[in-house]
């Protein structure tokens, strides 16, 4: 059975934007979808507060004008919806753990200062098991130059078996939207804290840091190539900070794809680049955990 796409939806912009993302995301890889308001009932002692009821009536219309507008757009969408009693962040966290991927919403700051993370978001991508996509609220562009969003812009750090899942979903989504895919790497100088007269030797032998770099980005993305022939690769390694590296290969990205160390229920963080990126990209931003 096909793993859907997941999208949550809150009522914000961000989340109708999301949902869209996703509904998009759902056609284009012939799965289907699933749209997710998580409602619980929380009263709080104030004159405007309506009752239970009401509150109920309001999300469930939210819920189903938000999928009558997606079938309406698009016609062949397999969609579900689903209203579960519970808080947002557990509902979604439950049915993340069977979905191809989790799409959330994300407010943001403005064209140049990316997203701005609420605290389900943040909860979700550090707790998901699985991929989680942040897509912020469309902006007006009429005013600006158009841009191509022909590349899947992937930060490869970890190379070993451990890296896969980001691997994996990045050749996924380049291959199912035709997409080319820039898998970037960064190095730096290393400090004498960390100099191995061993790792300087293997690095000597290819020629230096650079060389010895490129050649294990090219390595590790070899069987990927042989098991995804149609996508083409560009490989980019530069030296300099990770993150700085990232974004600033980004210009032509429709899709920004990082990883995620750390197991649900254990070390659980986004780490400085996941955290960078997610303030700072220009198109949805793609959180895989891997080991």
């Amino acid at each position: 059975m096909p793993r859907p796409v997941v999208a949550g939806l809150d009522g914000t912009r961000a989340s109708f934007a999301a949902a869209d993302w996703a509904a998009r995301e759902a056609l284009q890889r012939e799965l289907p979808m699933t749209l997710v308001h998580a409602w619980s009932w929380e009263p709080v002692d104030l004159p405007v507060t309506r009752d239970e009821e009401t509150q109920r009536e309001a999300a469930r219309r939210m819920l189903h004008e938000a999928a009558a507008g997606l079938e309406e757009r698009y016609p062949d969408l397999d969609l579900t919806v689903e209203q579960p009693p519970a808080p947002a962040v557990a509902a979604l966290l439950e049915r993340s753990e069977d979905a191809e991927m989790l799409v959330l919403g994300t407010r943001g700051y403005g064209p140049l200062l990316g997203f701005l993370l609420g605290s389900v978001g943040l909860q979700v991508l550090v707790r998901a098991g699985g991929p989680v996509v942040m897509v912020r609220a469309a902006e007006d562009e009429s005013d600006r130059p158009e841009r191509r969003r022909d590349e899947v812009v992937a930060g490869l750090h970890q190379l070993t078996a451990g890296g896969e899942p980001v691997f994996a979903f990045a050749f996924a989504h380049a291959a199912a939207h035709g997409m080319r895919l820039r898998a970037v790497r960064a190095w730096s100088l290393p400090t004498v804290f960390n100099y191995s007269p061993a790792a300087m030797k293997l690095a000597d032998e290819s020629g230096g840091i650079e060389a010895h770099e490129k050649k294990l980005l090219h390595d590790a993305l070899k069987p990927w190539r042989e098991r995804y022939p149609e996508v083409e690769v560009v490989e980019h390694v530069d030296i300099g900070a990770a993150a700085e590296v990232l974004l600033s290969a980004s210009a032509r990205a429709g899709l920004m794809v990082v990883g995620r160390r750390g197991n649900p229920g254990r070390g659980r963080h986004l780490g400085p680049v996941a955290h960078a990126t997610l303030h700072h990209a220009g198109c949805p931003v793609a959180v895989v955990a891997h080991d």
